[in-house]
């Protein structure tokens, strides 16, 4: 059930209709998705949200494909429905196929279940893996 409303273009005001534009132009969409029109709801949320998103989502380090897979694991370790199917489409678009989406979702599993045995039974570091990383 949303909390909110969705928030249409026609009704947002100035500083939403901006994050609105420039949400289409960046996808080359005709109309911004659910998720921006409800953070709508609270303009500082929905500009601070879409420049955040748009700094992480960059070309990095990180190709693409590998950031929205990235994202796409989190959101089933979340059981984020609406983001699971958001970021698997566009995990699609920059080149995610079948067989490499259930590699993904069979590591997804695995680390849950590994994560969730070290926590019950209160595993300590291993001494090769203590301290800071080094890169």
């Amino acid at each position: 059930m949303l909390t909110g409303r969705l928030i249409e273009y026609d009704e947002a005001g100035d500083d939403v209709r901006r994050i609105y534009d420039d949400i289409k132009q960046s996808r080359g969409v005709k109309d911004v998705n659910n998720f921006w029109k409800a953070l709508a709801n609270h303009p500082p949320t929905l500009v601070r949200t879409w420049e955040s998103l748009k700094e992480v989502m960059a070309p990095g380090a990180l190709d693409a494909r590998t950031k929205e897979m990235i994202y796409l694991a989190v959101s089933i370790s979340n059981a984020c429905e609406y983001c699971i199917r958001s970021h698997a489409r566009g995990a699609a678009k920059q080149g995610m196929t079948a067989e490499m989406f259930a590699e993904l979702a069979a590591v997804v599993g695995m680390a849950n279940e590994t994560n969730r045995l070290v926590a019950a039974w209160q595993v300590p570091v291993d001494e090769a893996f203590a301290g800071t990383l080094q890169f």
